[in-house]
């Protein structure tokens, strides 16, 4: 492991003048994957900045329209732990209950699960079937970004030079609906998707109707995917196995995997449509769960 120097800023000043001083710099928003990858020869850096230390990126809060709004550097655990965050955005918390152990839930965020960018990651499928966007920082200003457009490629994302992931931003959930995230492991002991699947539907005040949908997958591409096609399958239909199995089908015909050692192209591309199918019908049973 190369030397490198330790900042520990207290505000995003201190920060963004970090970052702009022509140093490579690398960001410690938990450090369960950037200490890893340091270790090991993987990464490579100047300076260490070590984001805990800054209020507005280690804090989430509810907005007035029932929004969330997650600081990147926020601990996984003192979210889920919120029943508020467990009963607006049950999804979320599918995803962010299985990144890890307990006790790196305690140190790990969102944001570096997010800025990781592994095409495996849990977080970025359950966001974007949500309708997540980040903010991002820098000397000159915030912006704005779709989650599903900020992983580029595996270990790449669209920061540019100068900029952090400082927000996730939740949109409140529409009436009449409902989310569910999940992932396929051969076994407790493997925490890295073969493959995922998040699912999002919003029904007519009479449940008889599929007035919109979003399908997300992860570990089945180059990036975690938004699939259009299968949201389409489903819009103006009834919600009945028969729609979902389309829209499975659609997800494994959008998915476009590798072989590795923890599954195959045809592995994977089943378990694209059976998690689909799954998700759906549990984003289903939560709608009439709270009917």
């Amino acid at each position: 492991m190369e030397a490198f120097d330790y900042l520990a800023p207290r505000s995003l000043a201190e920060v963004y003048e970090a970052v702009g001083n022509g140093r490579r710099s690398l960001f410690l928003a938990g450090g369960t994957d950037v200490i890893v990858q340091l270790r090991e020869g993987r990464r490579n850096c100047d300076q260490l900045i070590d984001l805990k230390h800054i209020n507005e990126l280690t804090t989430y809060r509810f907005g007035p329209d029932g929004s969330l709004e997650i600081g990147a550097a926020t601990p996984l655990a003192v979210l889920y732990e919120d029943p508020e965050v467990r009963r607006r955005f049950p999804a979320l918390v599918d995803a962010i209950t299985i990144i890890g152990g307990i006790a790196i839930q305690s140190r790990a965020s969102i944001g570096g699960n997010l800025c990781n960018a592994s095409p495996a990651a849990d977080s970025p499928p359950a966001l974007m079937t949500l309708g997540a966007t980040l903010v991002i920082g820098s000397k000159a200003g915030t912006r704005e970004l779709p989650v599903e457009q900020f992983i580029i490629g595996p270990g790449q994302n669209a920061l540019q030079p100068g900029e952090i992931l400082q927000t996730i931003r939740v949109p409140a959930q529409p009436a009449n609906s409902g989310a569910f995230y999940h992932r396929f492991i051969p076994r407790n002991e493997m925490d890295i998707a073969v493959a995922s699947a998040g699912a999002r539907l919003v029904l007519d005040p009479s449940h008889s109707r599929i007035e919109s949908a979003t399908v997300a997958l992860g570990a089945v591409a180059a990036t975690p995917l938004l699939v259009p096609e299968a949201a389409e399958a489903l819009r103006g239909q009834a919600p009945t196995a028969e729609a979902f199995a389309r829209a499975g089908e659609a997800a494994a015909a959008a998915a476009n995997p590798i072989t590795d050692m923890r599954g195959s192209v045809a592995q994977r591309k089943h378990l694209a449509k059976v998690l689909t199918v799954r998700a759906l019908e549990r984003a289903l049973q939560r709608i009439q769960e709270v009917r």
